[in-house]
């Protein structure tokens, strides 16, 4: 049960997709929220509406910095999470996760605060089991062009549980798994932004490989109700722990279903599948039901109207 006191809240990657929406979701039930945000990848229109809000501040700041502020709680969301991001500058990637990840907790040892961390379903990269259990270990390549981030998150997941198991740190740790919604950058190579976006000018749709390997798709307020639920969980529950959709569509169906939505006269158009890109993502919630009694509710039907609908303001 959450505490009816005001918590003091700092949200690294604040201004980024996820961020600006837990950011709202934070600020709307009375917290006071710092965000935390350097711009790589966030946009200051996600959080523009929010900077009138008396229980509201934005600082622009590198997490690979120390960054010293009194709070209870710090949800770790800073890195960009798409290929195209952190593959553009993979060393900063790296470092994002490692030292955010060092830096943060070290700021959380300091004020006694309770962290999540933002981790993610590349940790187990191109999977031998499915669906994907917390107690599946991966299959990542460790010097691949994606290793920069799914390594990066593999590391910070290591120094969480070093924090707890050393300093007795309250820990939270979710994995997430493919998410879409309202304020996805554009132009950030994901399937979901790539499909509408092309569908919309009415160009090709990009297909790589035959189309058949597939993911999960979550939308992005069923997630940010699991990473809320998460963090006022009881301490003992750290995670790591799944969030995600269990529908499973492949590349294919995705884009005649974004094709059907849009009513767009776009092409489906086959590439050559690129270097580690999983065959297949689906998260196991299990834990999530168990733990959080947590299931996300929103078909992609659904989601993808209201995306569609965001997207449809910039082209």
């Amino acid at each position: 049960m959450r505490s009816q006191l005001k918590k003091r809240i700092l949200v690294t990657g604040g201004a980024g997709f996820l961020g600006s929406h837990l950011c709202d979701r934070l600020v709307a039930r009375g917290d006071d929220v710092i965000c935390l945000d350097n711009f790589y990848t966030g946009s200051k229109s996600n959080i523009a509406h929010l900077l009138g809000q008396s229980n509201f501040e934005l600082i622009r700041h590198d997490v690979t910095f120390p960054f010293y502020v009194e709070v209870d709680e710090i949800y770790n969301l800073a890195c960009p999470a798409s290929p195209v991001h952190y593959q553009n500058d993979p060393v900063q990637t790296t470092k994002t996760s490692v030292h955010g990840a060092i830096n943060m907790l070290g700021l959380a040892k300091r004020c006694k605060a309770k962290i999540l961390q933002a981790s993610t379903s590349e940790v187990y990269g191109d999977p031998e089991v499915h669906p994907q259990q917390e107690s599946y270990w991966g299959r990542v390549n460790p010097i691949g062009i994606r290793s920069c981030y799914d390594e990066g998150k593999r590391c910070a997941e290591t120094l969480f549980f070093d924090y707890y198991r050393q300093h007795k740190l309250r820990i939270k740790v979710v994995r997430i798994f493919n998410t879409y919604g309202p304020r996805m950058h554009p132009e950030d190579g994901r399937v979901v932004s790539n499909f509408i976006m092309q569908a919309l000018r009415e160009q090709d749709i990009t297909l790589y490989g035959d189309g058949s390997q597939s993911r999960s798709f979550c939308f992005v307020d069923d997630l940010i109700d699991a990473m809320i639920l998460m963090m006022d969980s009881p301490d003992e529950v750290t995670g790591p722990i799944n969030i995600g959709n269990p529908g499973e569509f492949t590349m294919l169906e995705l884009a005649r279903q974004v094709l059907e939505l849009t009513g767009s006269a776009s092409t489906i158009v086959h590439q050559p599948l690129p270097a580690d890109d999983p065959r297949q993502r689906r998260p196991d919630l299990t834990l999530a039901n168990q733990l959080l009694g947590w299931a996300p509710g929103i078909p992609l039907n659904e989601g993808l109207k209201k995306t569609i609908a965001y997207f449809k303001t910039m082209v």
